[in-house]
């Protein structure tokens, strides 16, 4: 009888796991609380209407069509029971004899609820939509607001100068310039800003200071105002209040300043670390349980030439599972493991059109060939040809006309949000300003 494997996560690495092991004789259970995998990196242009969710979104059950060696469940995780070798979950118990353990991150509010309750996150597509909804009304009730209301509508505050804070302000940046004064021609753009806050001394904290400083010029030429060494103590829908005592005027906060580990429940707490992280050996095998592994995100892995654990990549996620499928294979047939060994192959990231920094092993560069070298590796990460095909359609577009059709304010049904929050806890994008909801 063929041994079993669940997986507990559709991102990149439970994915990549999940392909890697066609027909390697074990039985694989991938369980995910929605039914397909999203490709995270580009979610700020679908927030930013610049791309439709469906482009980076891709279902489990079309990506597994023919496989009879994989079952894809769509449920959340209650618990693991590593004593019983099961996972509880609302729909049922699975058996496993090996656990892979890949659920990623979500963002991480540093226990302020009021902050968590107020912002908006966008670390799955859901949020993403919900965030695109936002952003789209926020214009739509710009135009009867006057005052305080419309000086809190004008300011949107970005929170985190990582990647995601960086590239997102730059997306808003250009809505800015080249869509909103052409959609709202009886309103003045001058007076909306984009705010970009990091707690550190620098964005991109970390890339090289080459793509740090040209980061920041971009970001200021494109008319973000970035405020380093700042820190965001409260939020309640209106004020952004700063630490020493400063305050914006805001009702748009979107929050990219950290995230932490989704871990299940029933894992010792002596595996979790610094970040909600579960720590690993270099067989990404969870320290003290043999035949339970976690990959991406969750997993803290300290090597020699990282002493503080992985980056929080894909490329690290996807490394991890293609090195996991071989062990897998090798203890099917009785062979030895073989160390996870990661060479960081470079960071990248973009600001607006023309206008990216990368930096690789052996250099660093930025500007339109930065641009172009971003723009071809994400494609190429894409999982469908049809997907490429549209994301690239869509780029094309907005390239030769500064501008996107997509722009539609698409907000979920009464009976929609019901029927998701009863079915398994599911929670569907229902954040609208108070004159909708």
């Amino acid at each position: 009888m063929p041994k079993t494997i669940v997986i507990i996560g559709a991102g990149f690495a439970g994915l990549q796991l999940a392909k890697r092991l066609k027909k390697s004789g074990y039985e694989i259970i991938i369980t995910d609380q929605y039914n397909f995998h999203q490709f995270q990196p580009l979610l700020y242009q679908v927030a930013t209407a610049r791309l439709e969710p469906s482009s980076i979104s891709f279902p489990l059950r079309k990506v597994f069509q023919g496989r009879k060696d994989v079952h894809v469940r769509i449920t959340k995780v209650s618990r693991i029971d590593t004593a019983a070798q099961t996972v509880i979950t609302p729909d049922g118990i699975f058996s496993y004899d090996y656990l892979v353990v890949a659920t990623g991150c979500t963002s991480n509010f540093f226990g302020n609820k009021q902050i968590e309750q107020y912002a908006y996150p966008m670390k799955s597509t859901n949020e993403a939509i919900a965030l695109r909804n936002r952003i789209l009304l926020n214009f739509e009730d710009a135009l009867s607001a006057k005052g305080d209301k419309l000086e809190e509508i004008m300011n949107i505050v970005v929170v985190g100068g990582g990647a995601t804070g960086v590239e997102l302000a730059g997306s808003l940046a250009e809505m800015k310039k080249n869509v909103l004064p052409r959609d709202y021609p009886d309103m003045d753009f001058s007076k909306l800003t984009v705010y970009l806050l990091e707690g550190a001394g620098h964005t991109l904290q970390n890339m090289s200071e080459a793509a740090q400083t040209k980061s920041q010029e971009y970001l200021e030429a494109m008319g973000v105002k970035i405020l380093l060494n700042t820190v965001v103590e409260n939020y309640d829908g209106h004020l952004v209040q700063l630490k020493g005592g400063q305050t914006i005027k805001s009702a748009n906060l979107i929050w990219t300043a950290g995230v932490k580990g989704n871990v299940p429940e029933g894992l010792e707490q002596a595996t979790i670390v610094k970040g909600n992280r579960i720590k690993v050996d270099g067989y990404n095998r969870v320290e003290g349980i043999s035949n339970v592994f976690a990959l991406g995100d969750i997993a803290y892995m300290e090597t020699k030439e990282w002493p503080k654990g992985h980056a929080q990549l894909a490329n690290v996620a996807n490394n991890q599972a293609k090195n996991l499928a071989v062990n897998f294979r090798n203890m099917e047939q009785g062979k030895g493991l073989i160390l996870f060994k990661y060479k960081n192959p470079g960071t990248m990231a973009t600001v607006g059109k023309r206008k990216a920094v990368v930096d690789l092993p052996f250099m660093s560069f930025q500007g339109v060939l930065a641009w172009l070298t971003w723009m071809f590796l994400h494609l190429m990460l894409i999982l469908s040809v049809k997907n490429k095909l549209m994301i690239f359609i869509n780029w094309a577009v907005s390239y030769f006309t500064n501008d996107t059709t997509l722009r539609l304010i698409l907000l979920p049904s009464t009976k929609e949000v019901e029927e998701a929050e009863t079915h398994q806890g599911l929670k569907l994008p229902d954040r609208v300003p108070e004159h909708i909801g």
